[in-house]
């Protein structure tokens, strides 16, 4: 059979999708022909109706299964009525989505059947069911409507990540992919992450797969390693295959969480690769001996999610115990090995006050990250932050179900003072730092705070467009100046310390 997959990420930043790499490498070792759309505009423009449909036409799949995130679903559902339009075939979605909100899914009508949860072992047996013409109403990980009535069959257990194949990157234009993303490429050295932050979909997972196979967290084996030996041959066929790669990116939620597999890896890595490269870390899981042995594989960057500068927000609200003076520690311990940190920060969280924000602003410029990378709080459906956010009446969900991304606004409304201050912070947050620092250019850039926080909404609206250009030029005065400052670089929610950008150039 054909299977057609479609992934929309649109008005995002651009991605490679590993499960559908894995799913595909699973589908063609069984003998299926597979194809990929990737709708993306920094692939290619996006498509019209008649675009598209023409597309699928050509394409003559016997099923088409879309994989979704929940920022994608209003572009995917536009999608799929246009799919119902040209064709009859089945239309299956997975994804992250599917998990989250799989009975909304069928519900719209839009889609056959659903597949929840890691499903390279449930897609296999259900287009072979399919292809044999025998009833599939059993298969685990669906999801499907039988006279009008919602179905979700019970999860299967979990693949073992070690008997995966090979992923598929020939059904992706990846050499486009890496000259869009300047040379970072992706890795995924093991699946599954120990925590429970009520606004990721990681404990929702946990939750649905430990009742569906009656099981403890440790009897799930939720978290797992691809064997070290497996991404060596994977680094070593992308470099021999694809040009211009300048950076790995180890997309694992935690990299640094079990120290053996840190060190295995990077005495492997030294061997096969002279690319500097990217992990996720926590502050928990970092220490001395993890930023020495990341230090000399060549790491050049550690990531650690802070989320908020709030210890009342990270404990009662996102469920990440973590102590301020332990997330300075962490950042500092990597920089006494050279190593380049970047913190993750969100604002506009439930319950989540002015001086909540600002205590984000002020621990983000005590802790001096290399770099850090905000967004506004997106609650997606079926975490406990979503719960908390529409029980205390926080969205808004029209501006929610328009959503493409979670970088550019923020769906929940707090009062029009609140919401005004959030969307300066939002635009501007390297300038709310840079007020906050104890360097020289402080005096400057809280003056420039105090003359935006000044703006009321229809000032600011006037103001806003032209801000992104007015950082650029203040940032080019400082280095000339040879003055360490913060300024949004790389993308427009990133703000960088102007001494690794200067070394950069």
């Amino acid at each position: 059979m054909k299977i057609l997959f479609i992934y929309p990420n649109a008005g995002s930043q651009l991605g490679f999708n590993y499960g559908i790499a894995h799913l595909s490498a699973v589908l063609k070792e069984a003998g299926h022909e597979v194809a990929l759309w990737q709708l993306c505009e920094d692939i290619a423009p996006l498509p019209s109706e008649s675009e598209f449909i023409d597309r699928l036409k050509q394409e003559g799949a016997d099923i088409i299964g879309f994989s979704v995130v929940t920022n994608q679903w209003p572009y995917a559902a536009r999608l799929a009525s246009w799919v119902r339009r040209a064709t009859r075939v089945p239309l299956v979605c997975g994804g992250i989505h599917a998990m989250a909100a799989g009975a909304d899914i069928l519900k719209s009508g839009l889609f056959d059947y659903i597949l929840r949860g890691e499903a390279e072992e449930a897609l296999a047996e259900f287009v072979a069911t399919l292809e044999q013409g025998k009833d599939i109403s059993d298969l685990r990980n669906l999801g499907y409507v039988r006279d009008g009535e919602v179905h979700l069959n019970p999860l299967r257990p979990l693949p073992n990540v070690k008997r995966l194949p090979f992923k598929d990157y020939d059904i992706f234009d990846f050499q486009k992919i890496i000259n869009a993303k300047n040379g970072w490429v992706g890795l995924m050295a093991s699946r599954g992450c120990p925590f429970s932050c009520t606004y990721c979909f990681n404990h929702q997972l946990v939750s649905q797969y430990r009742a569906d196979l009656n099981c403890s967290f440790k009897g799930l084996n939720y978290i797992r390693h691809f064997a070290v030996d497996q991404l060596m041959q994977e680094i070593d066929y992308l470099q021999r295959k694809y040009q211009n790669i300048s950076m790995y990116i180890l997309d694992d939620d935690l990299f640094t969480f079990y120290r053996p597999y840190v060190e295995e890896f990077c005495s492997e890595y030294r061997e096969i690769s002279d690319r500097p490269f990217v992990v996720n870390a926590h502050v928990g899981f970092f220490d001395a001996a993890r930023a020495r042995c990341l230090a000399d594989a060549g790491c050049k960057i550690v990531k650690f999610g802070v989320e908020s500068g709030s210890e009342r927000i990270r404990t009662q609200v996102l469920q990440r115990r973590m102590k301020n003076e332990n997330i300075v520690r962490a950042i500092e311990t990597a920089h006494g090995y050279g190593l380049h940190t970047s913190v993750f920060l969100m604002i506009g969280l439930p319950d989540e006050t002015r001086e909540d924000v600002m205590a984000t602003i002020e621990l983000t410029a005590r802790a001096r990250p290399g770099r850090f990378r905000w967004s506004f709080f997106f609650p997606f459906p079926g975490t406990r932050a979503y719960e908390l956010s529409a029980h205390n009446g926080y969205i808004d969900f029209d501006k929610m179900n328009a959503m493409e991304n979670f970088t550019d606004a923020s769906c929940l409304k707090f009062g029009p003072k609140q919401d005004l201050f959030l969307k300066k912070v939002g635009q501007v947050m390297p300038w709310f730092v840079n007020a906050h620092l104890t360097l020289p250019v402080a005096d400057y850039y809280r003056r420039k705070v105090d003359e935006i926080l000044a703006l009321d909404e229809q000032s600011w609206t006037a103001r806003m467009p032209y801000l992104e250009d007015e950082d650029r030029e203040i940032s080019a005065r400082f280095v000339r100046q040879g003055l360490s400052h913060y300024a949004i670089k790389y993308n427009r929610f990133m703000g960088v310390i102007s001494d690794y950008f200067v070394a950069e150039e």
